[in-house]
């Protein structure tokens, strides 16, 4: 499945569950751990629990088997790693401690982080 069917399947599913805030993020360049960072909120941890376990099993469904799901237990911030994709679902108050969208949408160049290093 290519990136963007699979951003897609994530996107429908968090919407139909009812997620809150979804926002994706294009991380490529600025990491290599992942393309894409799709954060969501939930109302509650069930609530977050449920859409985090629907996105590995849909994925899974869809032939994306994911890498890891952490955080179930907790149910206040859930991770799912699908490789080319990793899904963040959050509570509220979460999300807004951790703030994750500002820390992703630094633009920094290169080349001034190299600059700032000490010699």
């Amino acid at each position: 499945m290519q990136t963007d069917e699979l951003r897609d399947l994530i996107m429908k599913i968090l919407d139909d569950m009812k997620a809150l805030d979804v926002k994706v993020l294009d991380v490529r360049g600025k990491t290599t751990i992942t393309d894409l960072m799709i954060i969501a909120s939930g109302t509650s941890n069930r609530h977050v629990t449920s859409l985090a376990e629907t996105v590995a099993f849909q994925a899974k469904e869809a032939g994306e088997t994911p890498l890891g799901v952490e955080g179930l237990k907790e149910g206040e911030w859930v991770l799912v790693d699908l490789n080319g994709i990793v899904v963040h679902v959050m509570q509220t108050k979460v999300r807004d401690f951790y703030q994750l969208e500002r820390l992703w949408d630094l633009d920094i160049p290169a080349d001034s982080a190299q600059q700032a290093a000490p010699h």
